[in-house]
């Protein structure tokens, strides 16, 4: 049987940061409160700070870098 990969929308992940930020909570309970790992919390925080405004794109969309070097 496949494995279903789930796919969360950007509000989400920020939301999900922004708990992990500014919770007194351990990310591992913020993560099992929100059904979901805490490495994709620690994976999206990695990504909000390198990436900023443009992180979580969205599937076939891209960053305005990528974008420009297409």
């Amino acid at each position: 049987m496949a494995k279903v990969q789930k796919t969360y929308t950007a509000e989400f992940k920020r939301e999900a940061v922004r708990l992990a930020q500014t919770s007194d909570k351990p990310i591992t309970q913020i993560a099992h409160e929100l059904g979901i790992s805490d490495t994709s919390i620690h994976q999206w925080r990695k990504e909000l700070a390198v990436h900023g405004g443009e992180a979580f794109p969205g599937s076939g969309h891209q960053t305005a870098l990528e974008e420009e070097n297409r």
